[in-house]
């Protein structure tokens, strides 16, 4: 909030809504309800979405662990191909993002990162570090994941036969990603690449801090994690801001 223009009843009032809103809130809606130009509205989100990152996610869990992965996008051949160009590069020529989740069945919460692949080599060293040895780890039938065995009590799945065998399911990581697209497919529309992994936070602090926290007590805790966190109009577009100078660009309110 350091030198901004825009009053703290128009921070606190963003920051409710973004807590609040199950499927988050638009820039659009946002400078509506403000009363601020939506390219305010939408900096302001981002800021925002800076105090939702979980400090803590860096700990491993144990136990009764899932993992999965998923795909974030639209398909490539509905895009324009200015917009095929940009956001394909790099990505397998299909348009998507690839999402990882990591989450306790004891907490009830989740880890998550966007991954640039789902080989063997990035799932297995991503699991490791997030993951005790021994744990019970629950993935489907996706062959990088074979293997998984040797640190770990490996429980597959096959969607084709079943979701559920027994006590092996990933039900719980469906349920976020079924949360994270309808938030982004349904609120977003549509969300730049570089810009996806705070999206994601967004959805993963709304998950992580359900019932029995209320909205009140969920807003109340944003509120405290914003202290330390500081986020530039040109570290947000990734523009090297020119040593004594500010442009309007980069000092949107």
């Amino acid at each position: 909030m350091e030198d901004s223009p825009l009053g703290m009843d128009k921070w606190l009032m963003a920051m409710w809504l973004v807590a609040s809103n199950r499927n988050g809130i638009s820039s659009w809606e946002l400078h509506r309800a403000l009363g601020i130009t939506q390219k305010s509205a939408w900096f302001l989100l981002h800021r925002i979405r800076l105090a939702m990152q979980d400090e803590s996610a860096g700990g491993k869990v144990s136990g009764e662990v899932e993992v999965d992965e998923t795909f974030i996008g639209g398909k490539a051949r509905n895009m324009h191909k200015s917009v095929r160009e940009r956001r394909i590069k790099g990505r397998g020529g299909n348009g998507k993002d690839l999402v990882l989740g990591i989450l306790d069945r004891a907490s009830g919460r989740i880890k998550t990162k966007v991954i640039p692949n789902r080989d063997k080599e990035t799932l297995h060293s991503e699991i490791q570090a997030n993951v005790e040895h021994g744990s019970n780890v629950y993935t489907d039938d996706w062959m990088p994941y074979w293997g998984l065995w040797e640190n770990y009590q490996h429980g597959i799945v096959n969607h084709l036969k079943s979701y559920v065998d027994g006590n092996i399911h990933t039900n719980g990581c469906e349920n976020f990603w079924s949360l994270l697209k309808r938030t982004i497919g349904g609120t977003y529309v549509s969300v730049e690449p570089f810009h996806l992994f705070r999206y994601v936070d967004e959805q993963a602090f709304r998950f992580n801090n359900r019932l029995p926290m209320s909205d009140a007590d969920r807003f109340s805790y944003l509120v405290r994690k914003v202290v330390g966190k500081r986020l530039t109009y040109a570290e947000l577009t990734g523009k090297a801001e020119e040593e004594g100078t500010r442009t309007t660009e980069e000092v949107p309110f």
